[in-house]
């Protein structure tokens, strides 16, 4: 069957495919390992699609499961995720009942990132249905923990080992070649005279809100406003025995931070601005202030023609005395997490670094069997040869298995607002992705060992 066709006559399916794994609120839980009672079930949700299809299903300890076609002794994986961040708040229709709109689908996860695992799903069926001559096994491999470390993955390699060639369709076309390293930290300020603060959703997603208790009087009022105003931040204040305040951003993803608006970076600075005097407020302003990219630090000296530095400060809260917030850092792909600890070595006797997490960056050659197939099957259905690969700040399960690149699912000028509120998906893009993740499947499949 023409591959527009099969499209066609399966698109209602999609759809309701992607509608029902949007259904689960699968961000990361704790009442039931490994990742919470939800992730269990949309895990087991998938499989079971992915039986229907004629994929043959693995429950690889619900970190993660697979679906497998093909016979051979080289391994093509493709690498999903059913996991998600918060929804948050602002949307205009609940985030976990999808709903379509003029061309569009909303919902949390629609683009990140279980449309693209319904689209894989589908063009694994297609290959199935067609009697496909496979030389390659296929596994359509879907985890349960990327948005908050990817332990399903390495867990998944650590169980089934590693894959030969693949792709994760969690980035963008017509392909990802490298990806930034990864620094990441828990933030603990004590002596803060910060009364309670409270904000963000989780730490690689730019900070939309943030709320701050102070004591009255311990700063001034009219140079806090004029800050506000002249960075055009909207926030609301409220006094009685102390001061209340809420502060608005913008959110982005964390490797992105030039996309959104901090919250909490724009309120730590209002509060230095107006003479709050307080060990962290001025520990941040001396470290990061407003700045995303580290220059306060000398991270310009590592930035290379591919990529440079982001940070991002996703979640703040105080408990136990302590203020703890997130760091959430993208490093250049020609550094290493060696030279960004040098940088980083900012603890002082009120502030200090614990809970540090480091990825090395990932590089691909771009003239290399896998990924010439991979642009290919780009280029084949979109006719696109303009277009070239990029480098990126997000992080992926590229680097978590070896011999893999994120490829798709996003397509160039578009803005789905992933990790925002009202995330959507292009359904004309969404039978795009099935196209090509066929072409991508049968160029890995002819690869010559």
């Amino acid at each position: 069957m023409e591959v527009k066709r099969f499209i066609e006559e399966n698109f209602d399916d999609m759809k309701a495919d992607l509608k029902k794994l949007v259904s689960f609120n699968s961000v990361y839980g704790n009442d039931v390992k490994p990742f919470g009672s939800t992730n269990r079930q949309v895990l087991e949700c998938a499989l079971k699609m992915m039986e229907e299809k004629g994929l043959q299903a693995h429950n690889v300890d619900y970190y993660a499961g697979y679906g497998q076609t093909g016979e051979g002794d080289k391994l093509i994986g493709i690498l999903a995720h059913l996991d998600v961040v918060p929804a948050g708040e602002g949307w205009n229709s609940d985030p976990f009942d999808m709903v379509e709109k003029d061309g569009f689908v909303y919902g949390r996860g629609v683009s990140d990132d279980k449309g693209a695992a319904v689209a894989s799903m589908y063009a694994l069926k297609y290959l199935i249905d067609e009697d496909y001559p496979f030389r390659k096994r296929v596994r359509l491999i879907l985890g349960c923990n990327e948005e908050t470390g990817s332990a399903c993955i390495r867990h998944y390699v650590q169980k089934e080992g590693q894959i030969d060639y693949g792709f994760t369709p969690d980035g963008n076309f017509p392909g990802i070649y490298a990806e930034k390293g990864m620094f990441s930290a828990r933030i603990v300020a004590k002596d803060s005279k910060i009364l309670d603060i409270k904000g963000g959703e989780a730490s690689n997603v730019v900070c939309k809100k943030v709320y701050v208790s102070l004591s009255l009087n311990s700063f001034d009022e009219d140079k806090l406003k004029a800050f506000f105003e002249e960075h055009q931040i909207k926030y609301q204040m409220e006094k009685g025995e102390t001061v209340e305040m809420t502060v608005h951003g913008v959110a982005a993803h964390a490797s992105m931070p030039d996309l959104g608006v901090n919250a909490i970076s724009h309120l730590l600075e209002a509060l230095y601005a107006a003479g709050f005097e307080d060990p962290f407020v001025d520990w941040f302003h001396r470290n990061f202030a407003l700045s995303v990219h580290g220059e306060l630090l000398g991270f310009e000296k590592i930035a290379d023609k591919v990529s440079n530095t982001s940070i991002n400060f996703g979640v703040i809260k105080k408990e136990n005395d302590e203020i703890h917030m997130s760091l959430d850092m993208r490093f250049p792909v020609m550094s290493d997490t060696e030279t960004v600890s040098g940088l980083m070595h900012i603890d002082d006797e009120h502030v200090r670094l614990d809970r540090i997490g480091k990825v090395e960056p990932l590089y691909f050659d771009v003239d290399t069997p896998m990924i010439k197939a991979l642009k290919k099957a780009y280029e084949d259905v979109t006719g696109d040869e303009e277009s070239e690969m990029e480098a990126i700040g997000g992080g992926t399960y590229a680097k978590a298995i070896s011999n893999c690149i994120a490829f798709g699912c996003e397509f160039a000028g578009e803005d789905n607002h992933i990790h925002d509120a009202n995330e959507k998906l292009d359904l004309e893009s969404f039978k795009k992705q099935v196209e090509i993740y066929i072409e991508a499947i049968k160029n890995l499949n002819e690869i010559e060992d």
